[in-house]
């Protein structure tokens, strides 16, 4: 990884750690339609004075398609089901399980015709991701809510496929652009249930200020450092950053919001971690 990759891997694994607790604070007042509105128009507002200045942007009109499409994948519905699983699930365990994502994206990439190749250390890395995410669900969900964990394997597999939809049809656009049209497109879709939904009250100061937080940080600037990850590293090992997401969120979750941190907690975060790596890198037949 170059100097350049390297902050901006690490810039990314702080920015998109922190969600998981906004999104626990906001939803406890705010519904999910109306968060992910607010997120996107926020998020909107800040880039769209920034991407009509880049001449570039005329360039979007003739892939309208696959822009709708990462949208649709990349953020309108995972940011909704990850939002209303927050309501059932603690911010800790959706952010530990949003690190199989580099797994999902290893098998996605393979039945959609990608070049990564899996080797024995490859697959052995699948098994032990994906035993680590059982250990997980096994020992420490109460099995309350499945309907949770259902959403947050959809959040999974389309964190997964969004950056495939990048590099194979994106990848030669101009970034900010691309990201500021995907979150006018999911704005302009959520308005009409995010505006009906909205609370009657002026919520609490924190709630705003974790909705601010969510639409300026984890929105508008962290799509811009994925964009330009996924330009220098590629979007296989870009999805790699979930490996750190899932520490900042258990930190933040156990620290902040008093969320419970087990033995099963850390070793199941280990084996998906440990999985991750072993699935991801390159094998040697291809080096």
């Amino acid at each position: 990884m170059t100097r350049r990759g390297g902050w901006l891997f690490a810039a990314l694994c702080v920015i998109w750690g922190l969600p998981y607790l906004f999104i626990k604070i906001a939803v406890a007042t705010i519904t999910p339609a109306a968060l992910v509105f607010l997120r996107t128009a926020i998020g909107s507002a800040l880039l769209l004075p920034l991407a009509v200045r880049t001449e570039r942007a005329r360039v979007l009109l003739p892939r309208w398609r696959p822009i709708v499409l990462y949208t649709a994948i990349e953020v309108g519905l995972p940011w909704l089901l990850l939002s209303d699983a927050e309501r059932h699930i603690s911010s800790s365990l959706a952010g530990l399980l949003v690190a199989a994502v580099p797994l999902a994206g290893v098998i996605v990439s393979r039945l959609s015709g990608g070049s990564h190749h899996l080797d024995a250390s490859g697959i052995a890395g699948l098994v032990v991701g994906f035993a680590g995410v059982a250990v997980l669900l096994g020992l420490d969900f109460s099995g309350n809510d499945w309907g949770a964990i259902a959403k947050m394997a959809m959040v999974v597999v389309c964190y997964a496929i969004g950056p495939l939809i990048i590099s194979r049809r994106l990848a030669d656009l101009p970034s900010l652009p691309v990201v500021t049209a995907s979150l006018v497109l999911c704005a302009l879709a959520y308005a009409p249930a995010g505006l009906a939904q909205m609370p009657r009250s002026l919520p609490a100061p924190n709630v705003l200020a974790a909705v601010a937080t969510l639409g300026v940080i984890c929105t508008a600037l962290a799509f811009v450092v994925f964009f330009q990850l996924i330009a220098e590293v590629g979007p296989i090992r870009a999805t790699v950053v979930t490996y750190f997401n899932p520490a900042v969120a258990v930190f933040l979750g156990v620290g902040v919001l008093g969320e419970p941190f087990t033995w099963s907690t850390a070793t199941g975060f280990v084996l998906i971690l440990a999985g991750s790596f072993l699935a991801t890198r390159p094998s040697r037949a291809r080096a």
